[in-house]
């Protein structure tokens, strides 16, 4: 069996390949990716390289279900997660699987045993996945706490004490309602994806903001909004976060505002 891992953490990948190579000596790792882009452009070059893949559910630049909707794949998957309760309906349609981390092998015997004896999705399987996820998301429980650095500490900060979030400089921080500001670990996308989109709005692709931190908004020549919000942030960046709406979501997220 010839096998495809599409992990972004590095020692999850190694602990996976491991875990294949001494209990499955007929398995071979063909190749280890880890975002969605590159998952996609492989795909596409490599349309019958490998019978399965292991599939991380949180990528690097964004969710795994993205490469479903931008790439053909015929191949079993198995999915993986830490979160027990994250879309685990989607991951038992069709012929897809699911290990939950860290994985043992009694589940990972189960799962390699069922890609033996499938042929594979077929297009019926992706649409069932992908409307298990949509239904799956629209009653799943967001996060009520997110794990931020402090020096050498890591620190949980209640969602409900966060004004927003912002990408600078290759990190992603988040500021609190008292103006503390913080370095997460989780990329934008992958934040918003654990936020209830009510409370929160991603105004750009560099900020997600909570709508009980804004205090006005102000329009800006050419259909932009500014944001002026109830959190002052301490000036430890050099210089207060860009809190503009891009100039495509300006109407959604006025409609949000006053929803």
């Amino acid at each position: 069996m010839r096998v495809l891992i599409i992990e972004d953490e590095i020692m999850a990948r190694r602990s996976l390949e491991k875990l294949l190579e001494n209990n499955f000596p007929d398995i071979e790792v063909v190749a280890e990716l880890g975002s969605v882009s590159d998952s996609v452009a492989w795909l596409k070059a490599h349309p019958e390289a490998v019978d399965t893949i292991f599939m991380d559910v949180e990528l690097s630049d964004g969710e795994c279900f993205e490469i479903f909707c931008q790439v053909e794949v015929k191949v079993n998957v198995v999915m993986t997660t830490a979160y027990d309760n994250y879309a685990v309906k989607a991951f038992e349609a069709g012929s897809v699987d699911y290990l939950l981390k860290p994985i043992d092998h009694a589940a990972l015997e189960r799962a390699v045993e069922r890609c033996r004896h499938t042929s594979g999705l077929e297009g019926k399987d992706v649409e069932r996945i992908l409307a298990a996820l949509d239904k799956t998301r629209h009653g799943k429980e967001y996060k009520e706490r997110f794990l931020v650095h402090i020096n050498d500490m890591i620190v949980p900060v209640k969602t409900g004490d966060i004004a927003y979030f912002f990408s600078e400089d290759k990190n992603n921080h988040v500021v609190t309602h008292d103006g503390s500001v913080y370095i997460v670990d989780s990329t934008l996308d992958t934040i918003m994806n654990c936020l209830d989109p009510e409370r929160f709005f991603k105004i750009s692709r560099s900020c997600v903001v909570a709508k009980d931190t804004v205090e006005s908004v102000t329009k800006l020549l050419g259909g932009r909004l500014r944001i002026s919000t109830k959190a002052k942030p301490a000036k430890v960046l050099g210089a207060d976060p860009d809190l503009t709406v891009s100039r495509s979501r300006g109407d959604d997220f006025l409609l949000w505002l006053e929803s």
